[in-house]
């Protein structure tokens, strides 16, 4: 059975925990308020959730205090629900949105939040270690166009190839 890899794959098996040029973490981070049920909004294109509508991430608290992800995502063709499982911890200050996350045994990859509604925590921005990962992630199935054209528009004006935007049916 081929599983969802996760959000970060790719990354993961890279290794790599950079941060892209231009792109700062969010300071003022609290991991208790980030946790839980977030909905994927808006992405670019990896093979790891290539097809894949529904797709949500969720985050706990592990003993260790890093944190448990389970990334979940349904693939129309396949008529099946994907799962993959991974954990994460801060690559430096728990302040700010600066994790290295993993799906795949000791290799880890950046988790950047690097745009946060830090009032609410309803919407996050996040990337990873290129430009070549983006997510728009919502603590609701659908967002403001406000919202949405903002995020288009930062990520544009940072860089992303936000023509490749990809906007999974959450259903």
């Amino acid at each position: 059975m081929r599983l969802l890899l996760g959000i970060f794959l790719a990354v993961c098996i890279s290794g790599c925990v950079s941060i892209p040029q231009n792109i700062a973490p969010v300071d003022g981070f609290e991991l208790n308020k980030y946790l839980g049920k977030w909905y994927e909004i808006a992405r670019l294109d990896h093979s790891f959730e290539r097809g894949l509508d529904n797709v949500t991430a969720e985050y706990f608290l592990r003993d260790d205090g890093g944190v448990k992800v389970i990334n979940r995502g349904f693939s129309a063709e396949e008529n099946k629900w994907k799962e993959a499982e991974g954990k994460a911890y801060f690559v430096r200050d728990p302040q700010k949105g600066y994790l290295k996350v993993s799906f795949f045994g000791p290799f880890y990859g950046a988790y950047i939040v690097f745009e946060l509604d830090k009032e609410n925590y309803q919407y996050t921005f996040v990337t990873s270690y290129d430009k070549s990962y983006l997510w728009l992630l919502a603590r609701t199935p659908t967002v403001s166009d406000a919202l949405l054209d903002r995020f288009v528009q930062k990520a544009a004006e940072l860089g992303f190839e936000t023509d490749k935007l990809i906007f999974p049916k959450q259903n």
